[in-house]
């Protein structure tokens, strides 16, 4: 079993799926089908016995499920025999926690907060970096990676290389971002010209995630703001301010979503129509869609 895992795993790649986590799971599959001695068609009851063999959660038994049902409708090809686990027969396998949206007061004051660290450079790069996130809805992961490079404040352009899934990205900004940008880059370049990295600390190294999750954590428990506050959540409120200008501008939402699914580097556009159901109003959008599709087809 082992060589089918590796086989599918280079072939996932070459396709350009990283499956650093899945990969390790599926190689200790693939090692404990082999070591039982199993020798015929992978079977639904191996995969459960395997993904339930941990002291986790129920749904780090699904994650692991998930995993192998993959490999399982990969391995059927060639092996007509080969059982595929039944979807969702151990509960769901993630769970997407209800979004924070920050008010317009909410990231001015995180702004504010961030021009008051301390040393040097630090509190321009930490306004600078927190609001492209709220302007732009980027991943903090790509914001991090960005080189100098990467910023056109000329042309207005953010080039995103290699972001999620290996998908590379223009992002064209709006001109008070591209201003930002060009205030903060005259700075750095100034003080540390040459860092490759376009944020930078007050060494002139480039930011590390946990540093920054840490700061801030830091900024919102001085304010106020409780644990549902993340970093992540500056890139929802774009998603959703996007979506709501959209609907009380009377445009189609739907005719609109694939821009806003491909700006934010999305590979599906359902993972963009999540985000109808992140505040009551959208899920009030959402309600008038469905009602809109029942009359059409139902009469």
């Amino acid at each position: 079993m082992i060589r089918e895992a590796e086989r599918y795993l280079e072939m996932r790649r070459k396709l350009g799926y990283a499956l650093t986590v899945q990969g390790r799971q599926l190689l200790r599959f693939a090692h404990y089908v082999d070591e039982m001695g199993h020798k015929g068609p992978l079977t639904a009851e191996i995969a459960l016995t395997w993904a339930q063999a941990t002291s986790a959660t129920s749904m780090h038994h699904a994650r692991r499920l998930d995993v192998v049902r993959q490999f399982a409708r990969y391995m059927k090809l060639s092996v007509p025999e080969t059982e595929i686990p039944q979807e969702g027969i151990l509960g769901p396998s993630c769970r997407r926690m209800a979004p924070r949206i920050y008010s317009e007061q909410e990231i001015q004051a995180l702004i504010a907060a961030c021009r008051r660290l301390i040393p040097g450079i630090r509190p321009h790069t930490y306004a600078t970096l927190f609001g492209l996130l709220a302007c732009t809805g980027m991943r903090i992961s790509e914001a991090l990676h960005l080189c100098v490079d990467d910023v056109d404040v000329e042309r207005g352009v953010i080039t995103i290389m290699e972001g999620k899934f290996h998908k590379s990205r223009l992002l064209p900004l709006h001109p008070s971002c591209t201003e930002a940008l060009s205030a903060y880059r005259e700075l750095r370049d100034r003080r540390r010209p040459a860092a490759r990295a376009f944020f930078v600390t007050h060494y002139g190294t480039s930011l590390k995630y946990l540093k920054v999750r840490l700061t801030f954590r830091g900024i919102a428990g001085s304010l106020g703001w409780g644990k549902d506050a993340r970093i992540h959540g500056l890139r929802h409120t774009f998603a959703v301010r996007k979506l709501l200008q959209w609907h009380r501008n009377g445009e189609d939402v739907d005719r609109h979503i694939g821009q806003l699914s491909t700006y934010l580097g999305h590979c599906r556009v359902q993972d963009t129509y999540w985000y109808l159901s992140a505040v009551p109003e959208l899920m009030g959008i959402a309600a008038e869609r469905f009602e809109r599709y029942a009359e059409v087809h139902h009469g």
